[in-house]
């Protein structure tokens, strides 16, 4: 007995301690951006063109291009997203093939970004002819954000009781019925913030908008889905690895290093929020 009770509080003190760590990075990293890139923010650095090859001006094209992006990419992972999860979990037989499928997701799940990429830049850009554009990062992203989204919506779904599909087929609902009326609404919460969260990811990621889209610098915003588009991840990594007078720009990098975080904090507080408000819908 003394000795699981030494194994529990130990137990216990390496959990609190690993969540005291992470806690304790994040912080530092976060303290570090928000400390060089504070004084960089400002009316003009979000509303206004980089200028002078990004030693000057602001960062609204990649704002802009950023949010563009983010939109295609969950037109396409919330709703293919999620069916394919309602599907799985509630109309799929179970068998090898339904259990190979969801192996094959979770494998998807942690394949490198880049990989995404190469696979967008030969579907969407060479195969359908989407050319560089922001409908092909999109796409890209969207591929990329697929496993998160249905992994997430298929869990929610599981923790509905099955007695809610139960009652409502008792009383003469039709299937989708009951999917629709009595488990919808209890998994919707779940759903909505695995693929916020998914979303909040991909706004992030540079590697498949790198090869599927994003500019290093244009004139101009991008007037329609065909166009090249800049972004804030791929605007930071032009700034911080490949320009040509990196010390120079360098507090400009932690000002969009800054935007970027905000921007996905925001997206993971929506889910928070949302998911808050939507529970207590319920009770």
């Amino acid at each position: 007995m003394r000795r699981k009770s030494l194994v529990q509080f130990l137990g216990f003190w390496a959990l609190r301690l690993s969540v005291l760590i992470v806690l304790a990075v994040v912080a530092l990293f976060l303290t570090d951006i928000i400390r060089r890139g504070a004084g960089v923010i400002s009316w003009e650095f979000l509303t206004k063109a980089p200028r002078r090859g990004m030693t000057e001006g602001g960062i609204f094209p990649a704002i802009y291009g950023t949010l563009l992006v983010t939109i295609v990419t969950a037109l396409l992972a919330i709703p293919v997203g999620m069916f394919a999860a309602i599907y799985l979990n509630e109309y799929a037989r179970q068998s090898r093939f339904t259990w190979l499928i969801r192996l094959s997701i979770r494998n998807l799940s942690g394949v490198p970004s880049i990989v995404y990429g190469l696979f967008g830049v030969i579907l969407f850009v060479n195969l359908l002819k989407f050319g560089t554009s922001i409908l092909s990062s999109g796409l890209t992203l969207g591929l990329m954000t697929l496993p998160w989204t249905i992994t997430a919506s298929e869990e929610a779904l599981k923790t509905v009781p099955n007695s809610y599909r139960e009652g409502a087929l008792a009383l003469g609902a039709t299937k989708w019925q009951a999917i629709r009326t009595n488990v919808l609404p209890y998994a919707l919460p779940g759903m909505l913030t695995g693929t916020v969260l998914g979303l909040a990811r991909a706004a992030g990621e540079t590697a498949p908008i790198m090869f599927t889209g994003a500019a290093f610098s244009l004139p101009f915003l991008p007037k329609s889905l065909s166009d090249q588009f800049m972004a804030l991840p791929y605007h930071l990594y032009i700034m911080a690895t490949q320009h040509h007078d990196i010390a120079k720009v360098r507090p400009l990098a932690y000002g969009t290093a800054l935007v970027l975080v905000v921007l996905v904090l925001g997206l993971n507080m929506a889910a928070v929020v949302l998911r808050y408000r939507l529970r207590r819908r319920r009770r």
